[in-house]
């Protein structure tokens, strides 16, 4: 029989939808009941494509002993994290707190009233390595509840406190005034410099995550070959050899459990591939070459596998599949040597590694130990005759893999993660010369635009032909800059126009004049135990980061004294947290690159038919703290832009400035290459 998440969109609420748990998604209906019973809450929080949350699922929530458990003692609660980040935020700091550590599943004991006072991450269903067994962790929080009130009101106004002093936060750091400079820009990769692993490239050691947000600052942090970005570049190469990269499917798992790279935790997520493939193709530029083909891999995975008929993303792919983790991806010799012909199979095997041992489980994911240059001339081969083997081998293969049984596709639609997206591909569109990219990334945006808002409200879901749940700081934060890379990428001014819009929005539903921050759910938001706020990345940029790259980039193009004084107020405040924590803050150091250094901007005077070669030139040059502007001079919106000023009248012309200097106007794209070069050379 189904229990009340039935109802839900949520595919990961619809997984739990059968468990022998009353369950209850989060709303007044759960809250009203804990009242009213005067019973605790058991908050479980996880998402779709979570592999332990799957394991959680099976061992206790299937369990009817355990089920039996939870519905004597608990109001149970189980929400998806990708839905509400902000329930998320709030108990995750939580639980960070009793246990110093945290993680998915979530699980949190709270009382009627939403205060926590005990939690953890996942329990095994006996006791094992140290840790209780759930049966007995729901006991202790039951019985603490019924018979220690007191204690459970000591520990639960600590917990608020510390939540309080989270939210309105401010870290300390060298006591130095004002926003931030060169010096904290080179402290940051100094710090990164001594986690970083010269080997195997990545921070620190297993379990490894890609950290593409802190990476695109470190590439954004010096010329091509400098400290910053040898790292970044460095740290992609080896995980486009690595497990975590999907080779014959394309795009990146979530993680690795190892230092090198190779066990990947086999999920994938949008955001993951969105993030990676924009620091792919910023690497490219900077003379990595090896890894456009893999921003461009990347690219074509999210438009093949997550993409909705409507031209929105999905969200993610399980990680399980057959009832096993990663089954999907992993190959023996024998399934190699049935799909290919003997030559390839041999080729094939050598250079990804697959063997009878295997290197996980007995069986194999296929990963690049070898340098292929190295191998090519060891097989009497060019370089680009072993890669067409390859390419064709591994078509082969995954034609072969799609007619196993596939792991869930998670297909709710969130506006952040499709704004991460649709940047990307904008992005990329012009830079690598794929004008699908651009193209698909505005298809994209005119769903989101045309489902998601409401009014002068956006919605944070949409899924299963229903749109729900208010949008939080990093929606707005995520599609206002989404829109202004792809008002870069065409320089079509409606984009520019809507870029606009989600910022002036932002600042209206979200910031906190008197306290000078910005908060993650806007000020009429379901009252929560806090207001939650968060200035740090995680796998994702936080909201916090993303609104001021917004107005750092608004106020670059417009002139906006608004949004510029706003984007100082957070930058001087928040200096602190730069100076200690800069791999925790890469997309906020990021911003305060574009708004504190010189600017190398360039500006087209035509339709977009008349320059959109130089539009693609333009996207060629990979200055950090690069703007393009202009478009249609007949279009009041372009024509009020700083940039325009003098210019109307000058169809066709390219003008390149750095800084207070500007060059003589062009009109071509090989002259546009020249005088880019020069601006940066200068």
């Amino acid at each position: 029989m189904a229990n009340r998440l039935a109802a839900e969109t949520s595919p990961y609420l619809l997984q739990h939808a059968h468990n022998p748990v009353d369950w209850y998604p989060w709303g007044d209906e759960a809250l009203a009941a804990a009242r009213e019973h005067d019973r605790p809450i058991l908050l479980s929080i996880g998402y779709s494509a979570c592999h332990w949350c799957h394991v959680m699922e099976r061992e206790s929530f299937e369990d009817a002993a355990t089920a039996a458990v939870m519905n004597r003692s608990f109001v149970n609660i189980k929400v998806d994290r990708e839905e509400r980040p902000d329930i998320d935020s709030i108990y995750m700091s939580a639980v960070q707190a009793i246990t110093g550590q945290g993680g998915w599943p979530l699980t949190a004991f709270l009382t009627p009233e939403g205060v926590p006072y005990y939690g953890g991450t996942y329990f095994p269903p006996q006791p094992r390595h140290g840790m209780p067994s759930f049966q007995q962790v729901l006991a202790a929080a039951a019985n603490a509840y019924a018979n220690r009130r007191g204690e459970v009101a000591r520990a639960g106004a600590q917990l608020t406190e510390v939540l309080t002093r989270g939210a309105t936060q401010r870290h300390t750091g060298s006591g130095q005034a004002g926003p931030p400079g060169e010096r904290l820009f080179d402290h940051a990769v100094t710090a990164a410099g001594r986690t970083f692993d010269a080997r195997h490239g990545g921070f620190g050691g297993a379990p490894k995550f890609p950290q593409p947000v802190f990476l695109d600052f470190l590439l954004r942090s010096g010329a091509p070959g400098s400290h910053g970005v040898s790292m970044a570049v460095h740290t992609l190469t080896r995980m486009a050899a690595g497990g975590i990269r999907d080779h014959a499917g394309g795009g990146f798992h979530r993680y690795s459990v190892d230092a090198r790279w190779l066990v990947p935790h086999f999920e994938k997520m949008l955001y993951d591939n969105a993030l990676l493939a924009r620091v792919l193709t910023r690497a490219h530029l900077l003379g990595a070459d090896h890894l456009g083909p893999v921003a461009e891999e990347t690219l074509d995975y999210v438009l093949e596998d997550l993409t909705s008929p409507d031209g929105a993303f999905h969200s993610a792919r399980d990680a399980d599949s057959e009832g096993e983790e990663g089954t999907f991806y992993l190959w023996t010799p024998a399934e190699v040597d049935e799909v290919l012909d003997t030559d390839t199979a041999r080729l094939l095997s050598r250079v990804y590694d697959v063997s009878e041992a295997g290197n996980f489980e007995g069986r194999n994911i296929l990963h690049l130990p070898h340098d292929l240059d190295a191998v090519a001339r060891q097989e009497g081969m060019s370089r680009d005759e072993l890669d067409a083997v390859l390419r064709g081998g591994l078509a082969r293969l995954k034609d072969r893999r799609a007619a196993r049984p596939e792991p869930l596709r998670d297909e709710k639609v969130i506006t952040s993660w499709n704004g991460m997206t649709i940047r990307a591909l904008a992005e990329a569109g012009p830079a690598l010369g794929r004008p699908d990219y651009t193209a698909a990334a505005e298809r994209a945006a005119d769903f989101l635009l045309g489902t998601v808002r409401d009014g002068d409200a956006l919605h944070r879901i949409a899924a299963a032909d229903r749109v729900h749940i208010d949008a939080f700081l990093e929606d707005y934060g995520a599609l206002g800059n989404a829109c202004l890379s792809l008002y870069e990428a065409t320089l079509d001014a409606r984009w520019l126009s809507e870029a606009a819009w989600a910022a002036g929005a932002l600042v209206e539903r979200f910031w906190s004049p008197a306290d000078g921050l910005f908060h993650d759910a806007a000020e009429d938001a379901e009252p929560l135990l806090v207001r939650p706020r968060d200035i740090m990345d995680n796998a994702t940029p936080s909201g916090n980061s993303l609104a001021v790259e917004l107005l750092a980039r608004s106020a670059a193009l417009t002139g906006s004294g608004e949004h510029g004084a706003i984007v100082d107020a957070v930058l001087t405040r928040e200096r602190g947290a730069m100076e200690r924590y800069p791999s925790a803050v890469g997309r906020l150091l990021t911003a305060a690159l574009l708004h504190v250094t010189p600017r190398l901007e360039c500006t087209l005077v035509g339709t977009r038919a008349e320059i959109g070669g130089m539009i693609d030139t333009a996207h060629r040059h990979p200055h950090p703290n690069r703007v393009i502007a202009g478009g249609d001079p007949g279009n009041p919106d372009v024509a009020a832009l700083p940039a325009m000023e003098g210019r109307l009248d000058r169809a066709r012309e390219a003008f390149v400035c750095f800084g207070s200097a500007c060059l003589e106007p062009v009109t071509s794209s090989a002259a546009l290459d020249r005088a880019l070069k020069r601006a940066q050379s200068e």
